[in-house]
C-alpha cells in the first residue's frame, strides 16, 4: 500500500508506505521520516517540495489534500 499526495498548505509531499500507526519521526534534512513502534518506515514527507519540482508537475502527477 503506496499513497503519493501533495500537500499544499505546508509544501510537502506526503509518501505513505505502510497502515501501521504512527509511533516517532525524526528529522533528515529536507525529509522527516515517521516509523512504527517496532522501527517500521511508515510515512515519508519531503519538505519544501516547490524548491525541486514545478507546480505544473505536482498538480499532473500528484494528488493534493
Amino acid at each position: 500500500m503506496k499513497k503519493i499526495r501533495y500537500s499544499p498548505d505546508v509544501d510537502a509531499m506526503l509518501i505513505e508506505i505502510s497502515d501501521c500507526p504512527l509511533a516517532y519521526a525524526e528529522d533528515e534534512g529536507n525529509m522527516i521520516l515517521h516509523y512504527s513502534s517496532s522501527g517500521e518506515l511508515v510515512l515519508i514527507e519531503i519538505l519544501n517540495v516547490k524548491q525541486f519540482m514545478s507546480l505544473e508537475s505536482l498538480s499532473d502527477e500528484i494528488p493534493t489534500r
